[in-house]
């Protein structure tokens, strides 16, 4: 009997320390809309009062709800149906052949920048293209005279830069927004030609990536909250004076540009 005792003492031991090494349980249906709500209402409204924000506020509490892949992919699309919506209001103040300029280079540097990244590592790219967007962002922000991306040709670097950018960083705002500083745009210009480029760019990216296989319900939360977002944005628009306007764009593109900073450092 004192094998047996000793055999089972043994299988005990051995499955003790098993079961103390557990997997965290995987993040709640519930947590997961919450997360997806708040970041696409958040993101929407800052996008229909400045012309930028939905990426930057969206795409990192989607990736975290959702999966890197698929919080992307889902960031895409819900960022051309908001463009389309935004679109619908501003078309008017669109300078289409600006956004024709923007849009070509940015066509051609995705791949470019997709390539790149492939070939060089990660962390230093997103620091480097981080700190040279956050450099102009300061210079456009604390110089009322210099002009970094002027006219036809700034536009073709702009457009150029924000698609390498968008692909080797996943921030192609900063460099927009440059341009735009650069030309004196006005707001409502801005707005509508930002949502034009932005248009194209995230219908290639979805194109090119596809539509994401997420759960039906999550779909229509999200849409709920774009919707949502929209409006609250509609409503505060209004009372944003061009000054704060302009100070809120170049808020959110530093952001995004210290963000690619910082995510480049923590990869180190």
């Amino acid at each position: 009997m004192r094998p047996i005792r000793r055999e089972r003492m043994r299988r005990v031991t051995l499955i003790r320390p098993f079961r103390s090494i557990e997997c965290p349980p995987p993040m709640s249906a519930i947590v997961v809309t919450v997360l997806t709500c708040a970041s696409v209402l958040v993101g929407a409204a800052a996008q229909r009062i400045t012309g930028l924000g939905f990426a930057l506020v969206a795409a990192p509490l989607l990736v975290a709800s959702v999966g890197p892949v698929a919080g992307v992919s889902m960031g895409n699309v819900l960022s051309a149906v908001l463009c389309v919506v935004v679109l619908a209001s501003a078309w008017r103040f669109v300078d289409w052949r600006r956004a024709l300029l923007l849009t070509l280079p940015a066509l051609v540097a995705i791949p470019v920048g997709v390539a790149v990244t492939r070939m060089v590592p990660t962390a230093p790219l997103m620091i480097l293209v981080g700190s040279i967007a956050l450099l102009a962002i300061a210079t456009v922000a604390f110089s009322q005279t210099v002009r970094v991306l002027p006219g036809r040709r700034g536009a073709v670097v702009a457009g150029g830069l924000s698609g390498f950018m968008s692909a080797t960083a996943g921030v192609g705002g900063p460099a927009l927004a440059v341009h735009a500083f650069s030309d004196r745009w006005p707001r409502q210009v801005f707005l509508g030609t930002g949502q034009a480029f932005l248009l194209a760019t995230n219908l290639v990216a979805v194109g090119v990536k596809g539509v994401p296989a997420i759960d039906g319900w999550l779909w229509l939360a999200a849409a709920v909250s774009l919707g949502v977002g929209i409006l609250i944005g509609q409503a505060v628009a209004p009372r944003v004076s061009d000054g704060l306007g302009r100070r809120l764009v170049i808020g959110l593109a530093a952001v995004g540009s210290a963000a690619a900073i910082v995510r480049g450092i923590l990869l180190l």
